[in-house]
């Protein structure tokens, strides 16, 4: 068997800095013509009304996050990490959380919300 048919395994270290990770409360995803992009965020303070200054009228509910992590992946890792986020979530949802649906997301038999019977 040549190198060029051999598996590759590779060899991941996290940094001990790293290890436990970083909280964040969401997560916004764009792209580039080179990349996909992930900032992780993590909610700063409360909401807090937005106030038009001539009116006085409540305009929007402003609220104040601070990317703690930016990630980015090239397009064609984005397949992978697709199917590996599926494939978390299914089990998550038949070890942990049978019931839990996400009230934000879309209905209907092709939209996220699951459950492990559909």
């Amino acid at each position: 068997m040549s190198s060029d048919e051999l598996p590759q395994e590779f060899q991941i270290d996290v940094p001990d800095e790293m290890e436990t990770g970083v909280p964040a409360d969401f997560a916004s995803v764009w792209h580039t013509p080179t990349s996909f992009i992930l900032d992780f965020i993590a909610v700063k303070q409360p909401p807090s009304p937005a106030t038009d200054p001539e009116s006085g009228e409540v305009t929007s509910i402003t609220v104040p996050g601070r990317v703690v992590s930016r990630v980015r992946i090239p397009p064609q890792q984005v397949f992978e990490l697709a199917k590996a986020l599926t494939m978390q979530l299914d089990a998550w949802e038949k070890e942990s959380a049978p019931n839990v649906r996400n009230p934000g997301a879309a209905e209907g038999p092709d939209g996220p919300n699951r459950t492990p019977e559909n």
